[in-house]
């Protein structure tokens, strides 16, 4: 059995459902440079067919154990053509942490992050454009 997200404190018991963890996943990772977009799998895109929207589209969330703070949190992500994929995931996986534990006080073990698909877009940057006409601000 998955834990439930319970904290406890001198004030008293407090609750965190996996998907609203995962929202501050999804867009610590969706405001990162080179990042197009979350992906999600198959079950997920059935899911939102028929009405069910999840938490945190494109983000999975567990937790290390039931007495345990430490959470393990994995995004499935595009990457925009022209960025560096090591680069931006280094970046996803700093901001995704640093956010999370942030606003949520759970220590965040582990980001894996998965590069699903390259995507290009009008906004990211080409090798053929000279420097001084690349845009600074891609997002």
């Amino acid at each position: 059995m998955e834990s439930d997200g319970r904290q406890f404190s001198i004030k008293g018991e407090r609750t965190m459902s996996q998907g609203f963890i995962a929202q501050y996943a999804a867009e610590a990772a969706l405001h990162t440079a080179g990042v197009s977009g979350l992906n999600t799998g198959i079950a997920s895109g059935l899911k939102e067919a028929i009405g069910l929207v999840p938490e945190g589209r494109g983000v999975r969330v567990s937790f290390r154990g039931e007495e345990s703070d430490d959470v393990v949190i994995t995004v499935y992500l595009d990457v925009l053509y022209g960025y560096v994929m090591p680069e931006v995931a280094w970046s996803v996986q700093e901001g995704v942490k640093r956010d999370v534990e942030r606003f949520t006080g759970l220590n965040v073990d582990a980001v894996h992050v998965h590069v699903v698909r390259v995507t290009e877009d009008a906004t990211a940057p080409r090798e053929d454009v000279p420097a001084e006409e690349k845009q600074e601000d891609y997002l």
